[in-house]
C-alpha cells in the first residue's frame, strides 16, 4: 500500500465558501483523491485553516507549516509521497511578503521533508503545489489580502524554481482550479472534485 500525506491550509481542510462549514470527507479533494486512487493507496489529510509556510500570526500561533510538518512526518511515517500546498495565507497584507519570499517559505517546508531524520532511510517523493489565484473577495477578505490578487499570480514561477532547485515534483493548482470567485480563496464542491481527480492521475505517475 502506498501512503500519501496531503499537507495544506483551508482548501485542504475543506472550507466551504458558501457558508464557512466543512465540505464532507468524500467531497474534499483529499477524499476525491482517495476514491480515485483506490485501495492500493492511503491518503492522509492534514489541512488547517490559516496555515502558512513559515510565518505565524501573533493571535494564532503554530499556524506555520514549518513548525508542524516535522512532527507529522514522524507520526505518519513511512510515507511514499508528501503533497504540500501552502502559500495563500502568506499573501495576507500584514505579513508583507513578496512572492519570492513566500516561495522561500515553501522551500523551507520542503527542506524539512528532505532533511527529516526519520525519513532518511526511505525518503518519500515530494510534490510542491503552488496555490490557486486569489480572485475578487468578500469585504472582510479584501482588508486581509490587500495586493494579494496580483501577487498570487506570481507564485507559480517561484514555486516552480524552488521545485527544480530541490529536485522535487511541481504542480500549478491554478491550471486545474481556474476560478475561486465565490469568496476569492476557497473552492466549491465541483472544484474539489476536479482537483482531486486530476491529482490522482499525477500521483499514479509519481509513485
Amino acid at each position: 500500500m502506498k501512503t500519501v500525506l496531503c499537507f495544506g491550509d483551508s482548501n485542504t481542510w475543506g472550507y466551504s465558501p458558501l457558508d464557512g462549514s466543512r465540505h464532507p470527507h468524500d467531497v474534499r479533494w483529499t477524499g476525491v483523491l482517495q476514491n480515485s486512487l483506490g485501495d492500493g493507496f492511503r491518503v492522509i489529510e492534514e489541512g488547517l485553516n490559516g496555515r502558512t509556510n513559515a510565518t505565524n500570526e501573533e493571535e494564532r500561533p503554530i499556524r506555520s507549516g514549518l513548525d508542524v510538518l516535522p512532527i507529522l512526518l514522524e507520526s505518519h511515517r513511512p510515507l511514499d509521497l508528501v503533497v504540500i500546498m501552502l502559500g495563500t495565507n502568506d499573501l495576507k497584507h500584514d505579513f508583507n511578503l513578496s512572492a519570492e519570499e513566500i516561495a522561500d517559505g515553501a522551500r523551507q517546508v520542503c527542506r524539512s521533508v528532505i532533511d527529516c531524520e526519520y525519513l532518511v532511510n526511505d525518503p518519500p517523493e515530494i510534490l510542491l503545489i503552488s496555490p490557486t489565484h486569489v480572485e475578487l473577495m468578500t469585504e472582510e477578505e479584501q482588508g486581509l489580502f490587500i495586493g494579494a490578487i496580483d501577487k498570487s499570480r506570481e507564485l507559480a514561477e517561484h514555486y516552480r524554481a524552488v521545485a527544480e532547485n530541490l529536485g522535487i515534483h511541481f504542480l500549478d493548482a491554478s491550471k486545474i482550479v481556474v476560478k475561486t470567485d465565490l469568496d476569492g480563496v476557497h473552492w466549491d464542491a465541483e472544484q474539489h472534485k476536479d482537483f482531486g481527480e486530476e491529482l490522482a492521475k499525477i500521483v499514479k505517475q509519481k509513485i
